[in-house]
């Protein structure tokens, strides 16, 4: 029995080192990945800090002190990642200068910085100097801001954020006057490149053939005499009118009635009372 125990005694250290073997030969094999990383072709070029006591790699280093060399590659490549946020910030600040147009996307704080959002800046820049070049007559800047501050002033735009919908606004008008200018040439029959002020005054010579023809027409029906008799009546009525609705309303006020046809048998009652 106390050979059965003392074998167990002595198979415990030897699964602890098994199992703690097990766990060097994976951080082994992760530092390996790490150091072929790191030695890749395609890995960036190894620059060490003079500030952390680092030396030249090279491979019988390697050999000589394991893995030692990894700790400070790494806190280099690190800074540098650390570093891409003050040149988005830079880039950010050039692209505002170079190209105020383009409205950057805002950077989330809890999200890092990709080298795609560097290159997506950069290439926005570089193309904005190429079309430049290739067209040497495109307005600067200060002449762009010129113009849109002249529309401005003539739509009445007060802010930036208005000009977009305005210039909609105004194409919309636009859209709409060329279209009812169309129609009218085409139904005065004009021709499509006559201007708005031949367009205008056909239209007046159209109102004033018609406004000629009606009243020639009232002339042919009521004749020329009856016309006047007609002007001279309505003349009168506006002289004489007010004066008969004042004396009428006193009538139906002293009389004490309220219709106009009863005035005439109220009198004739009060003519019989007085007899």
């Amino acid at each position: 029995q106390r050979k059965a125990e003392d074998t167990e005694k002595k198979d415990e250290p030897s699964k602890d080192n098994l199992q703690q073997a097990l766990i060097d030969q994976r951080y082994f094999q992760v530092l390996s990945s790490i150091n072929s990383i790191i030695h890749n072709p395609r890995a960036p070029v190894i620059i060490y800090k003079q500030s952390r006591g680092a030396q030249h790699f090279n491979k019988e280093l390697v050999q000589d002190c394991g893995f030692e060399h990894l700790v400070p590659i790494i806190e280099m490549w690190a800074d540098q990642l650390t570093s891409l946020k003050d040149l988005y910030k830079s880039l950010k600040i050039l692209s505002a200068e170079l190209v105020p147009w383009h409205n950057l996307k805002k950077q989330d704080e809890n999200e890092g910085i990709r080298v795609e959002d560097l290159l997506f800046i950069v290439d926005t820049m570089l193309e904005e100097v190429e079309n430049k070049e290739k067209d040497s007559n495109m307005p600067d800047f200060q002449t762009l801001q010129a113009i849109v501050s002249h529309f401005q002033k003539l739509f009445d735009v007060p802010s930036l954020n208005g000009v977009y919908p305005r210039m909609h606004e105004v194409y919309t008008r636009l859209g709409e006057m060329n279209n009812a200018v169309r129609n009218l040439q085409e139904l005065l029959e004009l021709d499509s490149s006559s201007s708005l002020c031949v367009l205008v005054s056909t239209v007046g010579k159209l109102c004033r053939l018609i406004n000629e023809d009606v009243s020639e027409q009232v002339t042919q029906v009521l004749g020329p005499e009856d016309l006047q008799s007609i002007i001279n009546k309505l003349e009168e009525h506006e002289e004489f009118f007010p004066a008969f609705q004042a004396f009428t309303n006193d009538l139906l006020e002293i009389l004490e009635i309220d219709d106009l046809d009863a005035i005439v048998p109220a009198v004739k009652e009060l003519k019989v009372l007085s007899y």
